[in-house]
């Protein structure tokens, strides 16, 4: 009952950001978490939250993919940023690393450094993090332990193969749409513990299949818990909440489920 990584700043929203917010409720939601993922988004992102207060909560942190168009400065800035609003946001991320887009190794030392930065500062806020690490799975999940991170969730995780020491490290998994298509990611839901797992769509993208528009939109976590609980052989009342309870307690929301 709660999409726990979307990003409701993105331009598709523009026209019909609110309306659409208010049929998300209409359709049984609880709450959305959107992720700032840039500084340029920042504004945005804290003015949507403030007028959909309770409903809409924000985390911030730095794309690992932007990591070659923002400067030093802009970086340590942010930061601050993150701090001056540390009772208003209720996470740091999206944040790890991005093989995919970066392929040099220099640059992938620097989402490294930059990485590590925003683990410590999450720890420093005692705030949740908030992680992408796409073809780059080892690496983030040998980071976070080095690190010693806490309280972690995985967004859109796809390595199957790490659930054990994902399990046994404590951390969390979102699954969004890529679920109902993707091998890998039916694995790790059936190998992962449901009180572990969170629903996700990340949003405006991975709009599923048949679905009313290309654009994806918080909505879409009903057929994931829906996939989830065909996978578990669960039912689908208990996918939806203990999903939204993980979510309540991982993010301290203020939200009943």
């Amino acid at each position: 009952m709660i999409d726990t990584h979307c990003h409701m700043e993105q331009s598709e929203y523009d026209s019909d950001r609110g309306a659409l917010l208010r049929q998300c409720k209409a359709a049984g939601l609880k709450a959305v978490v959107t992720s700032c993922a840039r500084p340029q988004d920042f504004a945005l992102t804290m003015d949507i939250a403030r007028k959909h207060r309770g409903f809409v909560f924000p985390t911030l942190g730095i794309h690992p993919e932007f990591i070659k168009d923002i400067k030093p400065e802009e970086i340590d800035g942010f930061l601050e940023t993150i701090r001056a609003n540390k009772k208003d946001v209720v996470g740091v991320g999206e944040v790890g690393l991005d093989y995919n887009w970066v392929k040099e190794p220099e640059w992938r030392e620097k989402q490294k450094e930059l990485f590590r930065r925003m683990i410590r500062l999450s720890e420093e806020l005692k705030k949740p993090l908030v992680i992408h690490a796409r073809d780059a799975y080892e690496d983030v999940v040998e980071i976070l332990e080095h690190e010693g991170a806490s309280r972690v969730q995985l967004h859109m995780f796809g390595a199957s193969h790490l659930v054990r020491r994902v399990e046994g490290n404590g951390w969390f998994v979102s699954v969004n749409t890529i679920l109902l298509k993707s091998k890998k990611h039916k694995k790790l839901v059936r190998d992962m513990p449901l009180d572990r797992l969170m629903l996700e769509t990340d949003a405006p993208w991975l709009a599923p299949e048949g679905w009313e528009s290309k654009r994806n939109d918080p909505r879409a976590i009903r057929p994931v818990a829906e996939k989830i609980a065909e996978i578990k052989k669960a039912s689908f009342d208990q996918v939806w909440e203990q999903c939204g309870r993980n979510a309540v307690e991982f993010f301290s929301l203020p939200v009943r489920i």
